[in-house]
């Protein structure tokens, strides 16, 4: 069943969706999955993984994958009252994300079928609900009375209704199936059954509230396999129930563990909450497609205990996510709302810090955290480690020119305390920080860098540009001066060199080399308006030849990171090569806008992830930023 058919799954490192990543791949389908997790590491490299938070997944990156089938799984929930504080949450991983995920599936061409895994917590409890044990379950019947009993039934009720909206209009292209799925448990679960184990392997006592309660029972592996089944059935469309169809007590799991666990302890204790007596009737389900499951609570805790004894319980969901340190903060805000972005895209916890040496500088009102750091000469490694361990800070991104030769320096020591720096190493940082060795270093490798020298007669121009050899070049710079205006304007500079003036169109070229010094992508764009050598207003362009040129110069120097390559093209075509940044810029944002997408690469690869199944996917429309002045608000 669906051997080579393309499909998306959300949520597909969970409980259900391992299973089902497994039954899929092993039957020959082509994956894409994506869930806030880290990707498993015994999965097969075919599979395409996504990690992060789906509510910033792009209709670029699904377009790209053109997925024929959709499973949903993707949910959060709270095992037993719902919290003040699920409202929120609730809302952004339930509702707004199934809401989202289907906004960009929606006109796709290529989707045939969407699995949806809705809950049969949509049916009113008063069906299911007792003062008293009951003697046998109420049986669920699809066409029953529905009043969701808690906020999950709500937003699983809610994209049901969405689903059946958008099938009124899409029928002809896809159809979409809704799986009410029961008491579902498994593998590395965080069910009253796989807690259970866990607690017994310990030599742990059991705390039991209502034992005679009466619930459906389903195995993950066949929700897994009730979900393909549904997919490849070209009838199946519309609401059907998914369980065994037979109710198991709370005692009966308590009998299995028994026999596993002779010795076993248990202690019961009330709770103020009804009995419930449910199952699933699976008439529906069982007349279209023939089947349904059959693994009982004896079947499967044999399974789940040796899981547990081979691998132990491995709450990756609950842990807390590494945070961003953003240095030199000043006033970028547009760089700390990008980092910000990368940051919730990647995971639901990742808090972005800035540090400057200015306590009331305008960035540090749109961080998380802000950290009024010493000067980098009184900052010792052993008190960035500890700032940084103490806020569980993983990964830094400079972002001036004068601190870069310091993070390359410590770069190896702060890796080898688990905290990676976006920076080259020291060697590559100083031939960007110094235009006259990246002219002679270049030079000799045929790239078109324009003449840089400390005497200007070596030059053969009628004018010139005149610069600091260090720093940004913007800097007390000297434009289209005549050789005398250049003399004299030198003067004024601590370390000048001196350029030809080339008249041309400006650009720059923003792009992202990987750990494994390849390139993951680039933009090119114009600097329309340029102000203290910074673009105000710029414009995305495509230029293959310039793209290559840029590729492979930062390549041949050894460049980690965002960096960002200053050129001028003349009228008759050819390239000049004026200097590189191997930092983020100030205007690179639009390269993000683009789908140059460095810092959600920069996060992912100081996380352990393997960038190279996250594609660039450039935009192919023409993107021009104009950066002005915005006031917001804060309420305090």
């Amino acid at each position: 069943m669906l051997k080579g058919k393309r499909i998306f799954i959300s949520g597909g490192n969970g409980v259900i969706g391992k299973e089902l990543v497994q039954q899929l791949h092993e039957a020959g389908a082509i994956l894409f999955v994506g869930d806030l997790k880290p990707r498993p590491l015994f999965w097969d490299s075919a599979i395409k993984y996504r990690q992060g938070d789906l509510n910033y997944i792009t209709k670029e990156e699904l377009d790209d994958f053109a997925p024929e089938y959709f499973f949903h799984l993707a949910a959060t929930f709270e095992r037993s009252v719902e919290t003040y504080d699920f409202w929120y949450e609730n809302h952004k991983h339930n509702s707004n994300l199934g809401t989202h995920l289907m906004t960009l599936l929606k006109d796709s061409n290529s989707l045939k079928k969407i699995i949806n895994c809705s809950s049969y917590l949509i049916y009113d409890p008063k069906l299911y609900s007792f003062d008293e044990p009951a003697e046998k379950a109420y049986s669920l019947k699809e066409d029953d009375p529905i009043y969701p009993r808690n906020l999950t039934g709500v937003a699983k009720l809610q994209h049901e209704i969405e689903l059946r909206f958008l099938n009124g209009f899409n029928r002809e292209k896809y159809k979409s199936v809704s799986a009410r799925i029961y008491r579902s448990y498994g593998k590395n679960s965080r069910d009253i059954v796989s807690r259970w184990i866990r607690m017994l392997l310990k030599g742990e006592t059991l705390t039991v509230y209502k034992k005679e309660g009466l619930f459906d029972y389903i195995y993950a592996g066949d929700v897994a396999e009730g979900l393909i089944r549904l997919a490849a059935n070209d009838d199946a469309e519309g609401i059907y129930n998914l369980a065994t169809g037979k109710a198991q007590r709370v005692s009966e799991i308590l009998d299995a563990l028994r026999t596993h666990f002779p010795d076993m302890k248990t202690v019961e204790k009330d709770i103020d909450i009804p009995f419930e007596g449910s199952e699933a009737n699976m008439d529906k389900y069982e007349a279209l497609i023939g089947w349904k499951p059959q693994k009982r609570l004896a079947d499967a805790i044999p399974l789940m205990i040796e899981h547990e004894k081979q691998y132990g319980y491995q709450d990756v969901e609950m842990e807390d996510e590494a945070n961003v340190l953003i240095t030199s903060l000043s006033k970028k805000v547009a760089l700390a709302n990008a980092v910000k972005t990368a940051g919730n895209k990647f995971g639901t916890h990742v808090k972005v810090f800035g540090g400057d040496l200015d306590s009331n500088c305008l960035g540090s009102h749109f961080v998380d955290g802000f950290w009024e750091m010493p000067r980098l000469d009184n900052l010792t490694i052993d008190d960035l480690v500890a700032y940084c361990k103490k806020n569980t800070i993983n990964a830094i991104i400079p972002t001036r020119d004068g601190e870069l030769p310091f993070w390359a320096e410590h770069k190896a020591v702060l890796k080898e305390n688990g905290i990676h720096v976006m920076i080259s190493d020291a060697e590559a940082v100083d031939i960007c920080l110094n235009k006259l060795l990246f002219y002679e270093t270049t030079k000799t490798q045929q790239f078109p860098i324009i003449p840089t020298t400390k005497a200007i007669d070596e030059l053969d121009s009628d004018l010139f540009v005149v610069k600091e050899q260090f720093g940004a070049g913007a800097r007390s710079i000297g434009i289209a001066l005549d050789k005398t205006a250049a003399i004299a304007h030198a003067k004024q500079l601590q370390n000048p060199i001196f350029q030809p003036y080339i008249q041309g169109v400006e650009m720059s070229v923003d792009l992202f080399i990987d750990q494994s010094n390849e390139l993951k992508g680039i933009v090119a764009r114009t600097r329309d308006v340029v102000i203290n050598g910074e673009s105000q207003v710029t414009t995305t362009i495509k230029d293959a030849q310039l793209e290559e040129i840029c590729a492979n110069l930062a390549m041949a120097i050894g460049l980690y990171g965002h960096v960002v390559l200053q050129v001028l093209k003349t009228a008759e075509g050819t390239y000049h090569v004026i200097e590189c940044n191997c930092r983020f810029g100030g205007a690179s944002t639009l390269g993000i806008q683009a789908g140059l997408d460095s810092f959600y690469w920069f996060i992912l690869e100081a996380n352990g992830e393997k960038i190279g199944a996250y594609p660039f996917l450039r935009s192919n429309k023409t993107i021009r930023q104009i950066r002005y002045a915005n006031d917001t608000y804060q309420q305090l």
